[in-house]
């Protein structure tokens, strides 16, 4: 449920499994003001959507969805993703996050689940669509496994740009700015995005366990 009482109208998939090679240290476990990324993206995200979900190693309090081959890139992580989705009965229209992106707000989560229709709502900052702070639709959520089936690791054609709803500047300088986009890839960004180094905003090794809360996990009923 979410914080308002009632299922929302959308589900969520949070992605942490990344392998975090250019910033050098677990991008999810990064702690700025005293909250690691992944626990202040699964609360946000449980304001808006039913259920959230999170997709790699366990960093948050949310169900968690191990990938049959780990670290094989979001889209093998959003088809996982979905068919944890489908088996718990919650096959709508989801709320695809990654887990580095630190000024993402409620009022955007909620201006992405709730608009009209069932179809992806793809936002785009600067000429660009960002898929992974998107709403993915059941059919593009149904597409991504046949073609992790053959190889594609891209999301260039997913979700389908030609069948979303894009949601340009003026749908979301309401709520955001082109800096609420922001993600983190190297120790670079930190400083450019005025956050303390990783010296400073404490990161949790992927051996922490103060960094892992308590988490039911799901198998897909191959690996079982």
């Amino acid at each position: 449920m979410t914080a308002a009482g009632r299922e929302a109208r959308v589900a969520a998939l949070l992605l942490t499994g990344g392998a975090s090679r250019r910033m050098g240290a677990d991008k999810a476990a990064i702690t700025v003001d005293g909250e690691q990324l992944a626990t202040r993206l699964a609360r946000l995200l449980q304001a808006v959507a039913t259920p959230v979900l999170e997709v790699g190693p366990g960093r948050t309090s949310c169900a968690v969805v191990v990938e049959p081959m780990p670290g094989s890139g979001p889209l093998s992580a959003i088809a996982a993703g979905h068919a944890a989705l489908v088996e718990c009965g919650r096959e709508v229209p989801t709320i695809v996050c990654a887990c580095d992106l630190p000024f993402v707000t409620v009022e955007l989560l909620a201006l992405i689940a709730g608009r009209p229709g069932e179809r992806s709502v793809l936002p785009v900052v600067d000429g660009r669509s960002q898929p992974l702070l998107a709403r993915w639709s059941v059919a593009d959520m149904r597409a991504a496994a046949p073609l992790v089936a053959t190889g594609v690791r891209s999301l260039r054609s997913l979700p389908s740009r030609a069948d979303a709803e894009l949601l340009d500047r003026r749908l979301w300088l309401g709520v955001a700015t082109p800096e609420t986009f922001a993600d983190l890839d190297s120790p670079g960004d930190l400083a450019r995005l005025g956050l303390p180094p990783l010296g400073h905003a404490r990161c949790g090794g992927a051996g922490d366990a103060r960094s892992r809360p308590t988490a039911r996990r799901l198998r897909p009923d191959s690996e079982r």
